[in-house]
């Protein structure tokens, strides 16, 4: 059987999806940052033990304590909208699939958009 596809085709490494690996690079990418932001994020929390709340609002307040918890916060929310479509898109067929996608992706929003603001509140005092 003769392949049928171009030469530029085979060398991308594409499928039907047109997707290629994107899906499974940025699995591993956020899961990468996932490690390395809360491993920093649990010595951020290990030091806050015994402070009170005034200790805690000041430790956000500091810019690059939130910014790391915001950017915890963001990629551990697009690895979870990441791997709940995967499951979705292996275990769910027929006319659930599209509304579970959807529904997995305001999820996500939902989520990651309190945690920013929760962030936002301690940091600023808001």
């Amino acid at each position: 059987m003769s392949d049928m596809r171009t030469p530029l085709r085979r060398v991308r490494g594409m499928g039907s999806a047109h997707g290629g690996t994107d899906h499974f690079w940025q699995q591993r990418l956020t899961a990468i940052s996932n490690f390395i932001l809360l491993t920093i994020f649990v010595f951020v929390i290990i030091s806050l033990i015994g402070e009170g709340y005034e200790g805690m609002r000041a430790t956000f307040g500091n810019p690059i304590v939130g910014v790391a918890a915001a950017l915890v916060i963001v990629s551990a929310c697009v690895h979870m909208r990441l791997g709940m479509q995967t499951i979705i898109e292996d275990y769910v067929h027929g006319p659930m699939k599209w509304p579970l996608s959807i529904g997995n992706i305001f999820f996500a929003c939902l989520i990651a958009g309190l945690g920013l603001y929760a962030i936002v509140k301690m940091s600023f005092g808001v």
